[in-house]
């Protein structure tokens, strides 16, 4: 005996506004200038390590 299920998906349709995706744009941009400004100038070897490589290679100085 099979069960045979038919389930609809309702999609919700969301318009965002430009002042919406810019308010989310700039959010994410001081979100990671923090995290790039916080692994480029932390002094936890372990934060240091972790993201050396990746900061040279995008000429981020670190020492």
């Amino acid at each position: 005996m099979s069960i045979i299920s038919n389930t609809r998906h309702a999609t919700a349709s969301t318009t965002t506004t430009l002042s919406q995706r810019l308010v989310v744009a700039v959010s994410v941009s001081i979100l990671g200038a923090c995290l790039v400004y916080f692994a480029g100038f932390s002094h936890i070897e372990a934060v240091h390590n972790a993201a050396h490589d990746t900061r040279h290679s995008a000429a981020f100085p670190c020492h």
